[in-house]
């Protein structure tokens, strides 16, 4: 199982380049590059290629609404370079609050537009000549809704490969089930090993019936938070307000992807009440309320022996990579936090 860990650059990623290189020696697989409605994760990720040697670069994640289907692909193919060949595109449809409310873009087909997307930057990276008749995106731009001077074109680079690794960010049936069937990657988020067929077996079964043998196997990247030692049961209480933040901040009543995920783990009433309480601006109360054996078992924190079996159930329930939140508070610590996993995965 490999080990991954997603940088929070929300003072800028210069500083946390030389942790990443520390990070790097003691372990680290992959890091991960969010963006949300910070600084652009290309810059960041750039920069770190020239920083590193050996861990992977993922974006964690790019939004699908952003950029156009073929900039994400010049972007990918343009990491994929200067990191020789060490990125994984990270894709993900985000949320309505940031893409109308930040960029000012409708969230409409998720989906849809997804499946596009993927199948463009592969057309790209192959080196192409660029033609694409889809329902959310055509290439060239048709004549009546231009200057009708579009033609085909291909990228003038050859990428490092014509198959980067994508990455989907998917959490409904429907989106899960795609991931399944064309990415080589999916990324759950809160993955609880226990209940995971449940929740999506389903659809993970549906898509990989689809799936292209040349995809290989499908890798899931789950996300737990992670604390080991005898004395660390206090930190889950530093994960609720994320959690909280998730379940019951993160969109409108009905149109919150993640209070439905912890209904369907079987929080239903705690997760309606942190909805409640979250949009009514009480955040501390809230997180409150977020149960005990929810954090627990979405996270690895414990002694040594707790964290190693819940790596062995991650593991059970198809988890390739582990993509840690340390729960230290200097670099030095978070560097051996990665040590003391890799010695249990």
């Amino acid at each position: 199982m490999r080990i991954g860990l997603g940088i929070n650059y929300a003072g800028g990623f210069k500083e946390v380049a030389a942790e990443v290189a520390d990070l790097e020696r003691a372990g680290l697989d992959i890091v991960f590059v969010p963006e949300a409605y910070s600084f652009d994760a290309v810059s960041a990720l750039g920069y770190l290629a020239a920083r590193t040697d050996r861990v992977q670069l993922a974006s964690g994640i790019l939004q699908l609404y952003t950029r156009t289907p073929t900039l994400t692909a010049m972007s990918a193919a343009g990491l994929d370079y200067v990191s020789d060949g060490r990125f994984i595109l990270g894709l993900g449809a985000s949320g309505p609050q940031v893409i109308e409310g930040f960029h000012g873009v409708p969230y409409d087909a998720p989906i849809g537009r997804t499946r596009e997307v993927v199948e463009i930057c592969r057309r790209v990276w192959r080196r192409e000549r660029l033609e694409f008749e889809g329902k959310y995106y055509r290439v060239p731009l048709p004549a009546e809704r231009g200057t009708g001077l579009g033609k085909p074109l291909k990228l003038i680079n050859h990428p490092v490969r014509e198959r980067i690794p994508v990455l989907l960010a998917a959490l409904g049936p429907k989106n899960v089930e795609l991931a399944a069937e064309i990415a080589e990657g999916w990324q759950p988020i809160f993955f609880l090993p226990e209940r995971a067929q449940d929740v999506w077996g389903d659809a993970l079964a549906a898509g990989r019936a689809r799936r292209d043998p040349a995809l290989g196997e499908l890798e899931v990247f789950a996300g737990p938070a992670l604390a080991i030692g005898e004395d660390v049961a206090p930190l889950l209480e530093f994960v609720k307000p994320h959690l909280a933040l998730y379940i019951g901040g993160m969109g409108a009543k009905g149109k919150n992807f993640y209070h439905s995920l912890a209904t369907k783990y079987g929080y239903g009433a705690e997760a309606d009440r942190i909805q409640e309480l979250y949009l009514d601006g009480k955040k501390e109360e809230a997180a409150k309320v977020v149960p005990d054996d929810l954090v627990r078992d979405v996270s690895l924190i414990g002694p040594a022996g707790f964290v190693k079996e819940r790596v062995a159930a991650f593991a059970a329930a198809g988890v390739t990579v582990l993509n840690v939140v340390p729960m230290a508070a200097t670099p030095a610590d978070r560097v051996k936090l990665i040590e003391q996993l890799r010695e249990l995965v």
